[in-house]
């Protein structure tokens, strides 16, 4: 296990953005039996940035949705590199509904550089269908629990990440804007990128410290891509552990700590 002062903030962001690293359907293989993938949002068409389905974790039956990058060229091309469309998350809201139906769990997996800022996503509702998914996930009658994998960008993240606990991987981040961008507009540059790593606060260590992340999942040593099945035996853990609390919790006793919980993010002056 690595210790978390062992690398710098902009370090920990070129980790998550490691090629090699596990993605949502890596972990899915890993630690779900019988997964089957449920397709389209039923307005627009299928967003392959973004997986749902319903699959078994240790016999416990969860409605899981995570964001999926590719390896090659051809499969970021194929998977939009990640950056789901507002059916994408359309998608993803119909499947969280059936698993509010059925009295299902709910478990996201969050690895985004961000939502796609594309014409014909803007077009098509972009920032209506995140904001519905925050609204809509605040008060689900079900747990849920949302696991930072590796990128945790703006709104994109957001999207899929309103739960009961976040839980956050060692070498991942979670911000309301890239480093780089952040730069950018600060700098006009992205050569301050580091610095604006550090400003942003955005590793898991940072996150807790803030009350916003719940719980750190280590990884193997080097990082979650030098040994897959580990990576996702701690991810695993991690999440049973969490539901094992969860579901002794009354649907209005979870929707209550949920509201709770996001109402004390932040510092507020009068």
């Amino acid at each position: 296990m690595s210790d978390k002062n062992t690398n710098s903030r902009w370090e920990k962001v070129q980790l998550a953005r490691n090629p090699k690293r596990p993605f949502s359907l890596d972990y899915i293989e890993r630690i779900v039996t019988d997964f089957k993938e449920l397709h389209g949002d039923r307005y627009f068409g299928d967003d392959k940035a973004m997986i749902s389905g319903f699959g078994k974790i240790d016999g416990e039956t969860f409605a899981i949705i995570g964001q999926q990058k590719g390896r090659s060229t051809k499969e970021n091309i194929e998977r939009n590199f990640g950056m789901a469309n507002p059916e994408g998350y359309r998608k993803a809201l119909r499947v969280m509904k059936l698993a509010v139906k059925f009295n299902k769990p709910i478990l996201t997996l969050i690895d985004t550089p961000g939502a796609y800022p594309g014409i014909g996503a803007e077009e098509r509702g972009q920032a209506e269908a995140i904001a519905k998914n925050l609204f809509e996930m605040a008060i689900m009658p079900v747990p849920i629990i949302c696991v930072i994998i590796g990128e945790g960008a703006s709104g994109g993240a957001l999207g899929i990440g309103v739960g009961d606990k976040l839980l956050m991987m060692e070498n991942s981040w979670f911000s309301v804007i890239a480093p780089e961008s952040c730069s950018s507009i600060l700098w006009r540059t992205w050569e301050k990128k580091e610095v604006a790593a550090d400003a942003l606060k955005l590793t898991v260590d940072d996150l807790i410290e803030q009350g916003i992340i719940d719980e750190k999942i280590e990884e193997p040593k080097g990082g979650a891509h030098e040994d897959y099945d580990k990576a996702a035996d701690f991810v695993k853990d991690s999440i049973l552990k969490n539901y094992k609390a969860l579901k002794k919790l009354s649907a209005k006793k979870l929707v209550d700590q949920r509201i709770e919980k996001y109402s004390q993010i932040g510092f507020y002056e009068e």
